[in-house]
């Protein structure tokens, strides 16, 4: 499960756009559904991740995030000595929603 405590903090404050793209920022990817959102790869990179918050509404009981994600993927080839296949980065992006409860700070995550 999620948990986003500082971003429900910073809620309705200046500061909210940059403890978003921090706290996301700092998640373990495999928390993330970002297989859905590859398009030139095959296997996400275990690194860092880029957060830009697209839109944040109050939706009664959540905080409502959507937010676009830059990641990177490989094409992984069989791993044999003679594999022609090249090793090369490929840049990602995908939207995701945040839905954050207002009272816990549990955090469901889906692709937009």
């Amino acid at each position: 499960m999620i948990r986003l405590p500082k971003v429900l903090d910073a809620w309705q404050t200046p500061a909210f756009k940059e403890v978003f793209e921090q706290e996301v920022g700092a998640l373990d990817r495999s928390l993330l559904p970002l297989q859905p959102g590859l398009s030139h790869g095959s296997h996400i990179v275990d690194e860092a991740i880029g957060v830009m918050l697209l839109s944040a509404v109050d939706a009664g009981s959540s905080v409502q995030v959507r937010a676009g994600i830059f990641f990177s993927s490989i094409i992984a080839g069989c791993s044999c000595a003679d594999d022609p296949t090249p090793v090369d980065r490929n840049s990602e992006y995908c939207e995701l929603q945040f839905d954050i409860d207002k009272r816990s700070a549990d955090t469901q995550v889906r692709c937009c």
